[in-house]
């Protein structure tokens, strides 16, 4: 599930700024050339948890509720941020926040910037920006020409000092502008959250933590010079209506908190190992939460028999928890136990609300892993149906191209090559397999095409 990082030094004091990152996303060019920079991670459990944290918000903001995908990423410190029509959040949120409420609100807070057409707006104030940056720095180029042909050393600082001026007057109209945003999207956070009978509490609480830790960093920060407004300045603004909502004090449901606690000791294990999963179960020891931390642990670091039987356990208690098949499904596989571990993979595709492609996916490598030419044959439809709700998996098409070649159809394991590559922004290798896919299909059947589509795509701002 997890690539786990290495170890990183705390940025406490830029944690303040971390909320969201729009100007960044807006400059970055494309989603694809932004994710091939941001370490994704993949786990059925959490994706599907977090969407239905962020659903109700969706309805509230008036967006479609499956127009804004979401995309865990593999860092540990406290951070979301928002790129077109994608949500992302880190694991570090997720693990750090004590209560499924502080993540919603922060999911609400970036509703805000979707739904107000921050990202947009932000554009077009830098082109703003950049035109009374041009412009000094013209107005700065003439003054320094004048001094120089009249032999003024004061008109020729002068004009350095217009450039100059000009673009620092630039980036603080540009940062001013972006704390105002911040502002709005704080403010349409607490009306979703009002509308979907949910406390502010846990927005609050976030801007707390960040406030605590800019002052233990003892960091001098110019208000003038940041993105986002001083967490007191927040916490001053919202405090007034987070108090006055009749949900102030609505807390999460049991069932809810179980979930949420479920997910942080789960991105603790793969994060930060048994150490990390320890700490957060002995807050509750007896707990579901860390029962299943303890088999996760178990199965990380190879205890593959007191994984399996915790996890039996696990599932003696949840009947109908597709993630504690999944688990079972891994540690079979891990045992090499191919078989029942595609029979685990099969109860939990069928029991998942959020119909996963990730799991149909892992279905397909157990049914590959038993190697009949019957087995193959499931797999393929298995990974099929995987990618048919998970477009861009590009290890799954990496299993789809094995399966195919094991079979022996090379034209549908090259166009399943062609695929991942592409997926993975690795264009011109898709291409190079794509070309090599349609050689063998015959010409304006469903494969030749998309195999074609591959060979004409462009990046954005790039020629083909």
């Amino acid at each position: 599930m997890f690539n786990r990082p290495k170890s990183t030094i705390a940025r406490a004091a830029r944690a303040f700024a971390t909320l969201s990152l729009a100007a960044t996303v807006a400059v970055t060019g494309t989603i694809s050339a932004l994710a091939q920079n941001v370490p994704v991670v993949r786990d059925a459990e959490i994706e599907a948890l977090v969407r239905d944290y962020a659903r109700p918000i969706f309805r509230a903001a008036g967006l479609p509720e499956d127009g804004v995908d979401i995309v865990l990423v593999n860092d540990q410190s406290f951070n979301a941020f928002v790129a077109g029509s994608r949500l992302f959040i880190n694991t570090g949120a997720l693990m750090s926040a004590e209560t499924p409420n502080e993540i919603i609100g922060v999911i609400a807070h970036e509703a805000g910037h979707i739904a107000g057409g921050h990202q947009q707006k932000l554009r077009n104030q830098l082109e703003r920006a950049k035109t009374m940056a041009i412009i000094a720095t013209l107005l700065g180029a003439g003054a320094i020409v004048a001094g120089a042909t009249t032999k003024s050393r004061g008109l020729a600082g002068a004009g350095m000092g217009v450039a100059a001026g000009g673009g620092e007057m630039a980036q603080r109209s540009i940062l001013a502008y972006q704390r105002t945003e911040e502002m709005t999207a704080d403010r349409s956070a607490i009306t979703y959250l009002n509308a979907t009978g949910q406390s502010g509490l846990g927005m609050l609480k976030t801007f707390g933590r960040f406030q605590s830790a800019l002052s233990l960093s003892g960091a001098q920060v110019d208000p003038y010079r940041i993105s986002h407004p001083l967490p007191r300045e927040r916490i001053a603004n919202l405090e007034v209506l987070v108090k006055q909502s009749p949900y102030v004090d609505k807390v999460d449901t049991p069932a809810l908190q179980q979930r949420h606690d479920m997910m942080r000791i789960k991105i603790a294990a793969y994060m930060g190992g048994k150490a990390a999963a320890s700490r957060l179960m002995r807050k509750n020891p007896a707990s579901l939460a860390s029962q299943y931390g303890d088999a996760q642990t178990s199965y990380l670091f190879g205890d593959l028999a007191g994984a399996l039987a915790k996890t039996n356990a696990l599932i003696k208690a949840q009947p109908k928890n597709p993630y504690f098949q999944e688990l079972r499904g891994d540690i079979l596989m891990k045992a090499n136990r191919p078989k029942p571990a595609a029979e685990a993979y099969a109860k939990a595709v069928s029991l998942d609300p959020a119909r996963s492609g990730l799991l149909s996916v892992s279905y397909g490598q157990a049914l590959m892993a038993i190697g009949t030419p019957d087995s193959l044959e499931k797999a393929v439809v298995q990974i099929n149906k995987g990618l048919g709700r998970d477009r861009e998996n590009a290890v799954g098409y990496r299993h789809l191209a094995q399966a195919y070649g094991e079979l022996g159809n090379i034209p549908a394991a090259d166009l399943a090559t062609a695929e991942g590559h592409f997926y993975s922004g690795a264009y011109k290798d898709a291409k190079i397999f794509a070309m090599r896919a349609q050689m063998k299909m015959k010409r304006g059947e469903p494969g030749w095409i998309r195999a074609q589509d591959i060979i004409n795509y462009a990046p954005s701002g790039k020629k083909k």
